[in-house]
């Protein structure tokens, strides 16, 4: 009886706005020579990172398919998509309508037996996703992925076998696209950013649920009581969680220290099977004399302090609160080390009004006073993104439509 044919196949999918142009890429290769032995990558229009990936994955299997028509196949499926492993491993259930077509489609192209899924980091996905992104660059230019424009092979490392066998299949791959590079492009930042840039950091700011002291608008920073999820924040996270997974990008969790954040990152993290690392730096402002009154109640017990601090970030709240100014120095900071230290990743920062602000005001470039001009509702999702050039872009602010 003749051994079915062993294949390993890489893919992924990117959108540059989710939703917003899209595109995927995949990859076969054989097990034992890491060798390349078919590339598929398409741009698909407006389409989410889910979709996305999930017609990378269909891609990826018809791909191995035709390689051996009328064979017996075992292949190895990996993937830096959480919800796309998990789905078609059958842990988590499909919900999204948009989905279940789709994994019903992939389903249908080689028989569950002979398939098996693993999630990879991203830095180890790098072959599909640059196919992906070149997908996606030509889109942008009216066409469509060609192969002999393709560098994808040059990011692919060993996958397994002896490791010399391996090497000179990699060596081979470089050799055969080393003369069809493109000319470099010149970098661009937001969904239209060149490869040249690499993938951006892209922190996904969730502010904590709901506490006691939320719905009164009563100041609540980190100087004072530190209090708990409501029985409607917890709800709240539960719906984040739910909504996150079935988004599937969510690579890592950093939370503030304080509980309302721990509380909700907690849920989150046990949705996605993910631990949750906390960050000092993403705390809330410390407000001093203010902490647990009302506006209104601050008006009246301090009222020429309030003026100064409505009109000058450098002004602390009084009994020696932190100003603006400081939150802005610590935040930008924080920044700075989880960028460096998430560099291509999706992570998502649960943390406060004050600190998200912080950072969608130093991406836009705005003026301090911006603080005062942005709502930020408990449990909502904001997203910025973060290039190795140094610019940032706004992705989303204050979304709030997983909680409908």
């Amino acid at each position: 009886m003749t051994e079915p044919r062993q294949f390993v196949i890489e893919a992924d999918g990117g959108s540059r706005g989710n939703p917003g142009p899209a595109g995927y890429g995949a990859v076969v290769i054989d097990p034992v020579t890491g060798e390349t032995l078919a590339e598929a990558a398409e741009y698909i229009g407006i389409a989410t990172n889910n979709v996305a990936e999930y017609k990378g994955l269909i891609a990826g299997l018809k791909a191995a398919k035709a390689l051996v028509p009328d064979g017996a196949l075992l292949v190895r499926v990996r993937m830096d998509s959480k919800l796309v492993v998990e789905q078609m491993s059958g842990r988590w259930k499909i919900k999204h309508p948009d989905m279940k077509p789709l994994a019903a489609e992939a389903a249908r192209i080689l028989p569950a037996s002979a398939v098996t899924y693993e999630w990879i980091p991203r830095e180890k996905n790098k072959h599909a996703d640059r196919l992906a992104n070149e997908a996606m660059d030509a889109g942008r230019r009216g066409k469509q992925w060609e192969p002999s424009a393709s560098t994808a092979a040059l990011d692919l490392p060993p996958v397994s076998g002896p490791p010399g066998d391996a090497a000179a299949g990699a060596a081979k791959a470089r050799a055969a696209l080393s003369t069809r590079r493109e000319p470099a492009a010149t970098p661009q930042v937001g969904w239209g950013a060149a490869p040249d840039l690499g993938a951006p950091a892209t922190f996904v700011l969730l502010r904590h649920g709901e506490t006691a002291l939320t719905p009164e608008k009563r100041f609540s920073g980190s100087g004072g009581t530190d209090p708990e999820l409501s029985a409607a924040g917890r709800h709240q996270a539960e719906r984040v969680a739910e909504y996150l997974a079935a988004r599937g990008t969510i690579q890592g969790i950093v939370s503030s220290p304080l509980r309302r954040c721990r509380e909700t990152a907690a849920t989150v993290a046990a949705r996605l099977g993910l631990t949750v690392e906390t960050e000092e730096g993403l705390r809330e402002t410390d407000f001093g004399a203010w902490e647990g009154l009302t506006f209104a109640e601050v008006r009246e017990r301090y009222g020429a302090d309030l003026d100064a601090w409505l009109a000058s970030t450098r002004t602390p709240p009084t009994g020696g609160g932190e100003s603006f100014a400081e939150v802005a120095r610590r935040v930008s900071s924080t920044r700075d080390r989880l960028t460096t230290r998430y560099a291509g990743r999706t992570v998502l920062l649960v943390t406060h009004v004050t600190p998200i602000k912080t950072l969608v005001r130093l991406a836009l470039g705005a003026p301090p006073e911006s603080l005062f001009r942005m709502e930020l509702s408990a449990a909502s999702l904001s997203a910025v993104a973060y290039y190795t050039d140094g610019n940032a872009s706004l992705r989303l602010l204050n979304d709030t439509s997983h909680l409908r």
